[in-house]
């Protein structure tokens, strides 16, 4: 719940919440809020601003926080989850997703960049690679595959026990 101020409504002093996400024009001249994460939310920043985030629809089911894969399927782009196992770099992390995605072909918000903190029992200050073993997931630099034909990709590093800096490298192809 956000702070409240108080304003002046028809001349009568009233306790006014601050609005943590907006709807839009309806919105225009009401207080923001920052959101429970601490953070403005997007939707209360100016065109251009915020997250380089894009949508596109869901293949399969992702979870929070799975990096995923953007590719072509009948002349529609469209994400699955990220592999370290595929071969030749054929399923590479282009970005993740913060919020689940519970049904194929729903909408996915795909992040590009930033804070990736959907995530769990991560060490700060480790550098984090793509999962050869969990698609979509991730695993410490030091456990990453040298399986010949998987990928070795950098994600970022941990900033918290729940988050990546995602700083989304190039693929590496074991040899």
């Amino acid at each position: 719940m956000a702070d409240k101020t108080l304003q002046l409504k028809n001349n009568i002093t009233t306790e006014v919440e601050g609005v943590t996400a907006s709807a839009g024009a309806s919105d225009a001249g009401k207080i923001a809020a920052l959101g429970p994460d601490g953070r403005f939310d997007d939707s209360l920043l100016p065109a251009g601003i915020g997250a380089d985030t894009k949508i596109y629809p869901a293949s399969e089911v992702l979870a929070a926080g799975d990096y995923v894969n953007i590719w072509e399927d009948a002349g529609t782009a469209k994400v699955r989850k990220a592999d370290a196992s595929a071969s030749n770099a054929g399923k590479r992390a282009h970005g993740f997703v913060r919020a689940g995605v519970g049904a194929i072909g729903s909408d996915a918000t795909v992040y590009f960049e930033g804070p990736n903190s959907s995530l769990s029992g991560l060490t700060p200050g480790t550098t984090y690679v793509l999962s050869h073993t969990t698609p979509g997931g991730v695993v410490p630099l030091v456990s990453g595959t040298a399986t010949a034909g998987h990928i070795l990709q950098v994600l970022g590093v941990a900033t918290d026990v729940g988050e990546i800096n995602a700083e989304i490298g190039n693929p590496v192809v074991r040899a």
